[in-house]
Parts: C-alpha cells; structure tokens; sequence
C-alpha cells in the first residue's frame, strides 16, 4: 500500500509539475539569438500591428510576463522577447499580437477571459480573509465547525481561478493556432523547418495555462486536506 501511495504521489506531481517543466524547456529550446533574422520580437510585435491594422495597439516591454493587456491595448513582452532575435521572441510576439487581433474583432472568449480575470483578483482577495479569519473566529468561538464554513466559503472563492484558467485554453490556443501561425505561415516570416520549432513555442504558450490551471488545483487540493 505504501508502495501504491509514493507511486501515485509521484503521478500526481508529473501531473502537475510535467506540463509547467514542458512550456519552460519548450521556450528554452529555441530561445537561442538567430543572426539570420532581420529583427527581434519586439520589432516583429510592432510591423504586424502595423501590418494588421490594429489601431491603438502599441508594444512595450514589461518584468510581469509575455501577455497582452486589453484595458491599455498593449502587448507587453518579457525583455528577453522584446529585444531578443530568437524562434520564441518571434512566435511569443505573433502569439500575443494574436491577442490583440481577437480584442479587435470583438471575439467572446477573450473578453469572458478579461472579466473572469477580474472578477478573480477580488475573490482571491476576499478568500485571503477568510483563510485568515477562520482559525482567529474558531479559537475566539471555540466553533470548529465556523472555521471550517469559512474555509469552505475561501475555497470556493479560489475555484473561481481555477474557472478563469479553463476558460483561457481556448482563446489561447486560438491565439497560437488560429492567429499567430497563420499569420507567421502565409507572411512568410519562417521557413518550413523555423514553423515545426514556431509550432512548438506557440502550443508551449498556448499551454502556460495549463500548467497554471494544474497549480491552481493542487492548491485547492491543499485546502481541501486541510479542512479533512
């Protein structure tokens, strides 16, 4: 049984850690300076917003992660992205561009995934009082039972990041596969062989919420233990 137990813990952590190792190595991969191109990431950002027409779209460079920021209509790439002339610099910027196409067109997904977002920094806030509440309110009651209601009501609080990150794959892999690709394919930007490794930077970035999703879970999983 015990035998059965580290096996399955050992699962649990590959299912976890696994895809946010995979996405890190992915990007790593291929994030090597390429002399043969004729600009970096953030020049890319730049010529297909200019490219595509998306007015009010500017690009900058940002230390909180490679994302695109619908309120300030703004790609923000990592400086390593932003200013470096690698496979990933170049497919994470066409990825997140692909971003900015969607907002323009108005598509559901993405504006679902904005208010959820929002919706999740106030209820992560709201689930941090009640973490920290429950034990101050059980021991001033001597109520266990209270604690572990608040507990109950923080997790639920929590699930909603969990909401947030399901509802994100699609738009990012629409961003990867529907947008980025296409547009890297048909512009001619990439040669076959660059489009196999493009391929994989753009599923690896279309993933990163999986991995963060899966994060999310085992964290959930921790307060669900605890409440045990």
């Amino acid at each position: 049984m015990a035998f059965l137990g580290i096996i399955a813990l050992l699962a649990a952590l590959a299912l976890v850690y696994g895809p946010q190792f995979w996405v890190g190595h992915t990007l790593r991969k291929h994030s090597a300076e390429r002399p043969d191109f004729p600009g970096t990431g953030g020049e890319m950002a730049r010529h297909l917003v200019e490219r595509l027409a998306l007015e009010g779209v500017g690009v900058e460079v940002t230390e909180a992660g490679d994302h695109y920021d619908p309120e300030s209509r703004t790609v923000r790439l990592s400086r390593a992205n932003h200013d470096g002339a690698s496979l990933t610099a170049v497919a994470v910027a066409a990825h997140e561009v692909g971003h900015a196409l969607q907002h323009q067109r108005g598509e559901r997904g993405l504006a679902l995934r904005q208010k959820l977002a929002s919706f999740a920094i106030a209820t992560d806030r709201i689930a941090s009082i009640f973490f920290i509440a429950a034990p101050i309110l059980a021991i001033a009651l001597r109520a266990p039972a209270a604690m572990l209601a608040l507990a109950a009501i923080g997790i639920g609080l929590l699930s909603v990041r969990v909401l947030v990150h399901l509802v994100t794959l699609p738009v990012e892999y629409d961003a990867s596969f529907n947008k980025a690709l296409p547009i890297l394919r048909e512009g001619n930007y990439l040669s076959d062989d660059d489009l196999k490794g493009a391929s994989s930077v753009l599923r690896a970035a279309a993933l990163t919420y999986v991995a963060a999703a899966l994060m999310s879970l085992l964290n959930l999983a921790r307060w669900f233990r605890f409440m045990r």
